[in-house]
């Protein structure tokens, strides 16, 4: 069985979207509006692109709140 080529990223119940393998890392490919700023960004990890989303949507519910 070979390894998987694509890994779905879920933030908080949200879907942020997929980051697909491609030489040199994990290209992020948004799924809502909310994560486009990551669209086409490449991460090393799965943990990397994941920790991205999560830092990018804690910064716009800071925004938001004040």
């Amino acid at each position: 069985m070979s390894a998987p080529h694509a890994f779905a990223i879920e933030i908080h119940g949200r879907s942020a979207g997929i980051v697909v393998v491609e030489r040199g890392g994990l290209m992020f490919f948004a799924a809502e509006r909310a994560f486009q700023s990551l669209e086409r960004r490449v991460f090393k990890a799965v943990g990397h692109a994941e920790k991205a989303a999560l830092r990018l949507l804690a910064e716009q519910d800071r925004r938001h709140a004040s």
